[in-house]
């Protein structure tokens, strides 16, 4: 019986199975098609493909029969209607907003972010005349305030990186459905295993898959998916009710026929994806695939490491204070006990006594983590944001995402949980 006959599959099935269709040669595994270009039937038919009057493979650029699959399955996964994956997850964030904004359009967002978000946000979406106004997550006034006429966007991310703050998605979407403006989430660090966003009211859901859903520290790639289900017929996104000039006057929400509700995914994939190139190697789709393969029992070894270490630390002399959305103190636990049942993920932050120098110190003797700038990986990994992955903030900046100079963040793996205990006391010793 074929996978598609089965009814109502698990997540651990739909990781497995989703989107491979079993070809000619009766490949098992998914097939890796390293090929840049791909034969037309006719002329006719080279014709219709590039005025998306039928759908198919024309160039690797825009599309990829490993990277189709890939697609499905995450879609899939999260219960959207169609997904495009990129050549990383900043790739995918910046195009998502360039896909909806116009130059004069608004973006509100959360404060506490990403840094490379933040300095997109920030310091470079105004200069395509794109201004992004941040509020705290925690603060629905705020947030409700920030947006005017001009807004186009509503942004967050499940878990704030490094905060660990967790958004309240169903707060955002209800402001996302009161204004009449898309909801885009990053739930790289949740993964959709804990957490599909999609059933909580957000329109555009975005991951770096280089993260947990890769898990091996192997690839970098980036995947947007769709929902389906946002309005894009609103006159106010000019983008989707004017016509395309890349495309003989397409108005994308208007002229698509029953392709009119993915009117988002198609246009990232033949505007901004195909103009401006930031396509994803076959190869790394293939390795995507196979880290999805093993997520489910992935994130819940991460989680249960990620708790432990987070009792652990929450009890150690030398530390002043930790965040982890799920242990009972935490001011997330709330909402993580809402929205993250099956576990409050890999990321685990706290604050050394001694500061930033103390700080830097412990992430120099640590044996066991590495220390690289990447989250999400198998392997225990450690950073001390203020100096590296945050550093081109100001310190006001760093404060409003919630980043002080004491803040060392972890991102517990799947080795042993007592060899994870262990180096983190001997570094803390030796400092």
């Amino acid at each position: 019986m074929p996978y598609s006959e089965v009814k109502k599959p698990s997540f651990e099935t739909v990781a497995l199975h989703a989107g491979q269709t079993i070809d000619a040669t009766k490949s098992r595994g998914v097939p890796l098609h390293r090929t840049s270009a791909y034969l037309f039937d006719s002329a006719e038919h080279a014709q219709n493909l590039f005025a998306l009057k039928e759908l198919g493979n024309i160039y690797t650029r825009l599309g990829n029969p490993t990277q189709d699959v890939l697609e499905q399955r995450v879609a899939a996964l999260e219960g959207g209607a169609a997904a495009l994956a990129l050549a990383s997850g900043t790739n995918a964030i910046f195009y998502s907003i360039i896909n909806i904004c116009n130059h004069g359009d608004e973006v509100v967002s959360s404060s506490n972010l990403y840094g490379g978000t933040y300095t997109m946000f920030n310091d470079i979406l105004p200069q395509f005349g794109v201004k992004v106004r941040f509020a705290d997550p925690n603060d629905p006034a705020a947030l409700k305030a920030a947006i005017n006429e001009k807004t186009r966007v509503l942004y967050t991310e499940t878990i704030g990186n490094p905060s660990l703050d967790v958004a309240d998605i169903d707060m955002f979407a209800s402001l996302s459905k009161e204004f009449e403006i898309p909801l885009v989430v990053d739930s790289t660090f949740t993964t959709p295993y804990l957490l599909r966003p999609i059933e909580h009211g957000a329109h555009i859901v975005i991951h770096s898959l280089t993260k947990w859903i890769g898990g091996h520290g192997t690839a970098i790639g980036g995947i947007v998916v769709d929902s389906g289900t946002f309005n894009w017929q609103n006159p106010k996104f000019s983008l989707y009710n004017e016509p395309d000039g890349g495309y003989h006057g397409l108005r994308f929400a208007q002229d698509l026929g029953d392709l009119n509700p993915l009117a988002f995914i198609l246009r990232m994939r033949t505007v901004p994806l195909r103009n401006l190139g930031g396509s994803i190697a076959p190869d790394n789709c293939w390795m995507f695939l196979q880290g999805l393969e093993t997520l489910a029992i992935r994130m819940e070894r991460h989680s249960e490491n990620a708790l432990s270490v987070a009792k652990h630390l929450e009890s150690h002399p030398d530390v002043s204070w930790v965040r982890y959305p799920g242990l009972e103190k935490d001011p997330a636990h709330k909402l993580a006990t809402k929205l993250l049942p099956a576990g409050a993920g890999g990321m685990v932050v706290f604050g050394i006594k001694g500061g930033r120098e103390a700080g830097q110190k412990f992430i120099e003797n640590l044996n066991l983590f590495s220390h690289v700038a990447n989250v999400g990986d198998a392997k225990s990994l450690a950073i001390h944001p203020a100096s590296t992955t945050h550093s081109q903030l100001s310190d006001e900046n760093l404060i409003s995402a919630g980043i002080s100079g004491d803040l060392i963040r972890l991102s517990i793996g799947l080795e042993n949980i007592k060899d994870i205990k262990a180096d983190i006391d001997q570094s803390l010793k030796s400092v």
